[in-house]
């Protein structure tokens, strides 16, 4: 009899475990098997052993081996498929679609633990540290909070393949050759429909130029007003370090204009004497400041005295929650406002698609910049985005990225008071990230280090200044789940409990 029990023991060991990466739920931790078994095939598709394409066992095989609820790999699948890394299909189960990045190993990260001197202190000159810059902008990140990148895995994959299939099936020879380097008509045509459902601006298809998105805009004008002699554009401070790069690439300076609670001081900008300015005026990056009416009408005044030119970074103006819709500039200014826009926050940065509407007096020189850098954007990806925007797709998708992209907002808000209280929230009503503000005398850019260091990336807010101001973090949600933003957020408040 005793024998007979030693054996019932021993069957029932082997038997919670699986052949499949030699699971051994013994080891999961009480009520915490789903993120143990998920954490466990995340390693898995890092490492190798589940490569892009692997498909994952049955939920209820996978649950019979571990001798465990169908619902404990579920819920396991269910975290995999929201953080974007495995993919559910009817037929063929879920599959692996995108590799996550390993952790820096313990020791090896940008910056050491508690115990590592500090480094000396930088003078502040309005660039970054080339080696912290390239370090925190590439090094690997378990956890990535940097702005600017959406919901990646809502991408709408079967809506664009079904439409991919349906233009393939019906586009002509011809219709594969070199097209219009100002871009598609239907594309086009779609884009100012959109503009003037969503933004309020009307314009023709004709006044539309499709580019490789914001960043592209900004390097055929930069170009162009170089070309005609503008010697600098004025931009916001704090404003994007991306954007003042693209525009000192070429040749342009980029004198700073403070940004206060009503947006860009334009009395400052008149001071200044530039005769361009770069803004993010219906949310402004990174602070998340709305430019208000009074600045509006001032900013109207000094571009009509100055015959003055305004860039409009639409940005992230379609994601907002709690404030209503604001006008485009261009609506209001259209002689003196160039406006920019893309599907990178709405859909993928990776798409690089975006379009541009300048002034009449700037529009042939950009399409001429644009036909001489590329001959145009690729002519299948627009026909696919023209046919998502015409059938209403498009703005179901903004509507659903919309409720994902609030939880997310609302679980880093939950995670900076209970893991950041000195922090200061800015800019949270709209947008996909937002701004933390810090008690002064730290150093943000070692902080981002440290939090590195511990596999969170995120950006120092000095990155984006030109003068000198308050330390803080600018802090992405939206391409990750709430659990990983809370996690990542517990993170950067060790590591800021470190730094002092």
């Amino acid at each position: 009899m005793e024998r007979s029990k030693e054996h019932e023991v021993t069957w029932s060991k082997e038997a919670r475990g699986s052949d499949f990466l030699q699971l051994d739920i013994e080891e999961a931790p009480p009520g915490g098997r789903s993120r143990w078994l998920a954490g466990h095939l995340r390693r898995a598709m890092a490492d190798g052993r589940l490569p892009v394409g692997s498909r994952l066992p049955a939920t209820r095989a996978l649950a019979g081996e571990l001798r465990v609820s169908r619902g404990v790999v579920t819920e396991a699948y269910r975290r995999l498929i929201e953080e974007g890394h495995a993919a559910g299909h009817r037929r063929n189960g879920t599959v692996v679609v995108a590799v996550p990045v390993p952790a820096p190993a313990a020791g090896t990260g940008i910056a050491g633990g508690a115990g590592d001197p500090a480094p000396a202190a930088r003078p502040f000159d309005g660039v970054p540290d080339h080696a912290s810059f390239d370090a925190l902008r590439a090094a690997p990140a378990r956890i990535d909070l940097s702005p600017g990148l959406p919901d990646l895995a809502a991408f709408p994959r079967t809506a664009w393949l079904r439409t991919e299939r349906a233009l393939l099936s019906r586009l002509s020879a011809a219709d594969l050759g070199y097209g219009d380097p100002r871009g598609t008509p239907a594309l086009r045509g779609a884009v100012a429909t959109w503009l003037a459902r969503n933004r309020g601006i009307t314009v023709t298809p004709d006044e539309v130029l499709i580019v490789a998105g914001t960043a592209q805009t900004l390097s055929l004008l930069g170009q162009s007003l170089y070309r005609s002699g503008v010697q600098g554009v004025a931009v916001e401070e704090p404003s994007s370090l991306g954007a003042r790069q693209h525009l000192r690439h070429c040749g342009l300076a980029t004198p700073p204009v403070a940004v206060d609670e009503e947006g860009l001081r334009v009395a400052e900008l008149a001071e200044s004497g530039a005769g361009a300015v770069l803004l993010t005026p219906a949310h402004q990056f990174p602070t998340g400041v709305v430019l208000s009416g009074e600045r509006r009408r001032e900013l109207t005044r000094w571009a009509r005295q100055r015959d003055g030119l305004v860039i409009e970074d639409d940005y992230d103006a379609e994601h907002r929650y709690d404030r209503p819709p604001v006008a485009a500039l261009r609506s209001m200014l259209s002689e003196h406002v160039c406006y920019a826009g893309s599907v990178s926050k709405i859909l993928s940065p990776g798409m690089r698609i975006g379009w541009v509407v300048a002034p009449p007096r700037y529009r042939e020189a950009l399409v001429d910049a644009k036909r001489f850098a590329d001959l145009g954007n690729a002519v299948l990806p627009q026909l696919v985005l023209a046919r998502l925007m015409a059938s209403g797709e498009l703005e179901r998708h903004l509507r659903l990225v919309r409720q994902r992209h609030r939880r997310r907002r609302d679980a880093m808000i939950a995670a900076l008071a209970a893991h950041l209280p000195e922090a200061v929230v800015h800019g949270a009503a709209a947008g996909l990230h937002l701004t933390v503000t810090l008690p002064p005398g730290l150093d943000d850019t070692e902080l981002a280090e440290l939090a590195l260091a511990r596999g969170v990336r995120t950006q120092p807010l000095s990155w984006h200044r030109q003068r000198p101001g308050a330390p803080g973090l600018v802090l992405g949600y939206a391409a990750s789940t709430p659990h990983a933003v809370e996690e990542g957020v517990a993170s950067i408040g060790s590591a800021l409990r470190a730094l002092r």
